[in-house]
């Protein structure tokens, strides 16, 4: 009766290539969190429209960022659970398992839970690698998870980390990496805090996302030492015609550029390993757009992925969370 963490991420596809890239757009654009339009509807804006073109493109995207090991989100998310593992093991006799897994892609939370599975866990603590909630990522999470337990004949005990927005570690990491960028080379006029863009109609509707980005923002902001003025908070990676949440990264950017800010610093609280999101759009193509619009210099700053502050923060954060269960002391 062994316990048993499945560490949970957005996902990747299997390789750079424009198959594999259709295969996981595919998976991932029709998650109905994720595009709630009726299913008639978007199956024929998605196969007419959007997977046609947009595979190509993206795979071109992935290449840019591949590395020997495959997917940067895939191998950092895999070595987080190694490091999670090791750190929860030196703390408890019990044996506990942890397991990496996609939401999209592989591998996938039904693959994950089945090897938790056959090591015999009687329980098993969810941790959706997503600071902030969202109904977009880990509300999604939880219908996987149930999916996958619908066919299971003895069901584990199952309790989810619904997230750690407010959490004084992962805030105090998120510090750290700013004002170690800061010690070493100066400080920017202006870091930019971007976190993955919502449709600003589903924070209307309820979905917690934004006011946590804010949270988060003001806690890491303040430990970190920095003043208002300092810092501005925005949103990237939008997707469709519909409007999002506000202020636009790239705007943003173009708009500091032509204000006569030449030195600009971006990190990326909202993801807890770097990804095609952060190394490709942030890292590379936001910098070339700042750059171009007049600005001298613009760093990112590196997600927190398996910095020693960061898993002491994860491990805390399970042990609060396995508190109660057998060998877990509250």
């Amino acid at each position: 009766m062994e316990t048993g963490v499945l560490l949970v991420n957005l996902g990747s596809p299997d390789s750079p290539t424009t198959p594999d890239v259709r295969r996981y757009l595919a998976e991932f654009l029709w998650d109905p969190r994720l595009v709630d339009l009726p299913r008639s509807l978007w199956w024929f804006i998605l196969h007419a429209f959007i997977l046609p073109f947009r595979p190509a493109r993206s795979a071109r995207a992935y290449a840019h960022i591949w590395t020997p090991e495959g997917s940067p989100l895939v191998v950092t998310t895999r070595r987080q659970a190694e490091r999670l593992q090791q750190k929860l093991r030196k703390h408890v006799a019990l044996p506990i398992h942890v397991v990496p897994a996609m939401r999209y892609g592989t591998p996938s939370i039904r693959s994950g839970m089945e090897v938790l599975r056959q090591k015999s866990c009687a329980r098993i603590l969810v941790l959706p690698l997503y600071p902030q909630n969202s109904s977009t990522t880990t509300a999604s999470v939880v219908d996987a998870v149930a999916e996958t337990l619908r066919g299971w004949r003895r069901v584990p005990e199952i309790r989810m980390i619904s997230d750690f927005h407010d959490d004084a570690g992962y805030n105090g990491a998120l510090a750290r990496s700013v004002r170690e960028v800061w010690q070493a080379s100066g400080p920017s006029q202006k870091l930019l805090v971007s976190y993955h863009g919502l449709p600003k109609r589903y924070v209307d509707e309820g979905d917690p996302y934004l006011e946590q980005c804010r949270r988060t923002t003001e806690l890491f902001t303040e430990e970190a030492g920095l003043a208002e003025d300092q810092w501005m908070m925005t949103f990237q990676s939008r997707f469709g015609r519909e409007e999002w949440i506000r202020p636009y990264t790239d705007q943003t950017l173009r708009e500091l550029a032509s204000a006569g800010v030449s030195e600009v610093d971006v990190i990326c609280p909202g993801f807890a390993a770097d990804c095609l999101e952060t190394l490709e759009e942030i890292a590379l193509t936001n910098q070339t757009l700042f750059l171009t619009s007049g600005g001298k210099r613009y760093r990112y700053i590196p997600a927190l992925n398996d910095r020693p502050d960061f898993m002491d923060a994860l491990t805390d954060l399970c042990f609060k969370h396995l508190s109660g269960w057998p060998g877990f002391p509250r």
